[in-house]
């Protein structure tokens, strides 16, 4: 754990919208140059990017819900390497998307030698939509979480440490998100699958959505969404984040070596998204939230709306945040 002392908690949430961190793995840069002053607790959307990933071994992959929990102080994390990894794959899946993806896998154990990484299909499609709601925020239903509950329960059954979800999509043709523009479309409801089995299994876990269409792409796209256009799969980065990611362990199983609020010296978020759990919990336990300015969100929900400016401490950009960080250590 000593590694681990001092950390800091870098969210970006996902599906709002955000100008940094609300594409590709386009806060990656940032959080790695954050990294660099002490270890960070990060979402996956802050690092996930299809085929490729930013995380490195200063970060802790961390699930949102699993995020809440910790900061809820209902859940420790514990430091974790090679972690075994159960996909989980929707039978809406056509045979020549899922070869691509088991393709996928077999590349990944092969490049990266991450050598325990098992898969199950669902015994019934799950059943996907996606949508943005009337504020413009990503969201979704789905049809069949329970088939989603029960191959994870056969994966753990095998010793599954870590769970990766693969559900069908509708095709998205986003051209507005292709342009840096708006709000990923699929982002809210990835969230909310990987929310209903973290909180069922208190494992690790992260989505990867799979589209019938796997046409690479012959256009120009903003630079953020760039990783998301010339690959058929976005599994990659969910598998390279989950092999190391951090155990979830109850607040009555803790032992010396977790990490605990005890631990944290700092959140840093979006300056206009701080309406989530971390931040509400963090201004009751009077742990330092940083507010970065530049990052722009479809939200609107600030410090003086929430009225607990008192207990923010603005940065006008994440080299600003980095900085404040440091003074906190």
């Amino acid at each position: 754990m000593k590694n681990f002392e001092s950390i800091a908690a870098f969210i970006v949430p996902t599906g709002i919208g955000a100008s940094i961190g609300g594409f590709a793995g386009d806060a990656s840069s940032y959080a790695r140059e954050i990294s660099k002053i002490c270890p960070l607790i990060v979402n996956p959307n802050v690092v996930n990017a299809a085929i490729f990933s930013g995380i490195n071994d200063k970060m802790l992959y961390t699930e949102g819900y699993a995020i809440d929990e910790f900061f809820k102080g209902k859940i420790t994390l514990r430091p974790s390497k090679n972690n075994s990894i159960g996909i989980i794959f929707d039978k809406a899946i056509p045979e020549n998307i899922l070869n691509v993806h088991i393709n996928t896998i077999n590349a990944v154990k092969t490049v990266y030698d991450i050598k325990n990484i098992d898969f199950e299909i669902t015994s019934e499609p799950v059943g996907v939509d996606f949508s943005l709601d009337k504020s413009g925020i990503s969201s979704g239903t789905l049809q069949n979480p329970q088939t989603l509950i029960d191959t994870a329960k056969k994966l753990i059954e095998r010793e599954t440490d870590a769970l990766g979800i693969v559900c069908l999509f509708d095709n998205s043709n986003d051209i507005e998100y292709a342009n840096g523009i708006g709000v990923d479309p699929v982002g809210g409801i990835e969230a909310i699958i990987s929310h209903i089995l973290t909180k069922e299994f208190l494992l690790p876990c992260a989505h990867a959505p799979a589209f019938t269409n796997i046409d690479i792409s012959e256009k120009i796209v903003d630079s953020r969404a760039s990783a998301e256009y010339i690959t058929p799969t976005f599994l990659p980065c969910i598998l390279l984040g989950l092999n190391n990611a951090p155990k979830l362990i109850s607040i009555d199983q803790t032992d010396s070596g977790d990490i605990t609020l005890k631990n944290l010296k700092a959140l840093i978020v979006p300056a206009n998204a701080l309406g989530g759990i971390p931040v509400l919990c963090a201004a009751e336990k009077n742990i330092p939230i940083i507010a970065v300015e530049e990052n722009k969100t479809v939200l609107n929900i600030t410090a003086e709306k929430l009225k607990i400016s008192g207990r923010i401490i603005m940065a006008k950009d994440y080299v600003h945040a980095g900085q404040l960080l440091l003074e906190l250590l």
